[in-house]
């Protein structure tokens, strides 16, 4: 997870990409509010940096992802929402109400950590598993 600028920026070149200003704003604002949507991600770029376009946004958060330094993800129902906890494949649970998200660990351990009855000759590394319910402040 990233607590400050130079972790981002040693993240974004060992990952290849370019160090930029909006990479490195994306990646702080991810880490400091985990589960946030590209709307939430592009106002918290825009209190650090000033004028960035969302397209700039999605584009930085598009390809932090497919560096695998973010992880997306898209509850049913709600929009993508990223996190930088990746590689570990933890699971999540959402509020039906308030939309929460909350980060699982694993139930079993290793990777995948639920297997299919029938795996249809896939090779399977990963599982992802969306556990729903009321959040504490809504039940009360």
């Amino acid at each position: 997870m990233h607590t400050n600028h130079t972790d981002a920026r040693a993240q974004l070149h060992a990952a290849g990409l370019r160090v930029t200003a909006p990479r490195i704003a994306v990646l702080d604002a991810v880490a400091a509010t985990p589960h946030a949507d590209a709307d939430r991600v592009a106002a918290a770029v825009r209190e650090s940096l000033g004028s960035v376009s969302t397209q700039a946004v999605y584009d930085v958060l598009r390809a932090c992802v497919h560096a695998g330094l973010l992880r997306r993800i898209e509850p049913a129902g709600s929009a993508a929402r990223y996190e930088t906890r990746t590689g570990d494949n933890h699971h999540h649970l959402v509020c039906r109400d308030c939309g929460t998200v909350v980060d699982i660990d694993c139930v079993v351990g290793a990777a995948p950590c639920l297997e299919p009855g029938d795996d249809h000759g896939f090779a399977i590394d990963e599982a992802e598993v969306v556990f729903w319910g009321l959040c504490p402040a809504c039940r009360s």
